[in-house]
């Protein structure tokens, strides 16, 4: 049986010590109520920058090696790690409100199949937002249309049907996906006072998605 590590107001410092000495790197730690994304991790320079959820800071050993090795070689899925998150998630401080149904088969695209292979090939498995078609729009509401959103409150991303066609490629249908994740997954940054929703690093993020480019090029010679 794993045992647990005590709950010293100290741990997120020997926390950062094992992340350091099992990565050989400098480590910038947050710790964090973001129940969205429980674990986020990039590197800058010499310094690796970790974003951790608070309920880690109860974690026993296995998991907390299990992340510092995540930590360093950033890929596969951590079973310890999305074990200890299942486990804890009624103690989260964040009460999730109530969901409503959702929808994830559409005429032509299977939203939840896009969701998981995107979850798995960028975020590592680490995204937990719910997903859904939304309702259609009327046509009078066309030039006002949002092709996806993601909501902090409920941790759910929601679909457009209006790109649930076959004349849109595949990719695009991804992207929009794949940016409403990178939502949840960064969150809402402040400058300056001032919150930030498509802040740098996000659009730095969006860049990452193997398509990119593709993806500007059908928008701008499309109008959906």
């Amino acid at each position: 049986m794993e045992q647990l590590a005590l709950n010293f107001r100290d741990n997120e410092t020997h926390l950062k010590s094992i992340f350091e000495k099992t990565t050989g790197r400098g480590i910038a730690l947050t710790i964090t109520d973001n129940a969205t994304s429980m674990l986020s991790v990039k590197s800058k320079g010499e310094t690796i920058y970790v974003r951790l959820h608070r309920i880690f800071l109860e974690a026993g050993t296995e998991v907390v090696s299990e992340v510092a090795e995540f930590i360093k070689k950033r890929r596969g899925t951590p079973p310890l790690i999305s074990g200890f998150i299942r486990e804890r998630r009624e103690h989260l401080k964040k009460k999730v409100p109530r969901r409503s149904k959702l929808c994830t088969n559409g005429k032509h695209y299977d939203l939840l199949n896009i969701y998981e292979s995107i979850n798995k090939a960028y975020f590592e498995g680490l995204v937990s937002a719910t997903i859904t078609w939304g309702k259609k729009s009327p046509r009078y509401a066309v030039r006002k249309r949002t092709l996806g959103s993601y909501s902090s409150h409920s941790n759910s991303i929601r679909i457009n049907p209006v790109i649930d066609n076959l004349r849109v490629p595949v990719f695009y249908l991804e992207f929009i996906v794949y940016h409403e994740m990178l939502h949840a997954h960064i969150g809402v940054k402040s400058k300056n006072g001032r919150r930030s929703i498509h802040s740098k690093e996000f659009r730095v993020g969006e860049k990452v998605f193997k398509y990119y480019e593709q993806v500007m090029a059908w928008e701008k010679r499309n109008r959906i």
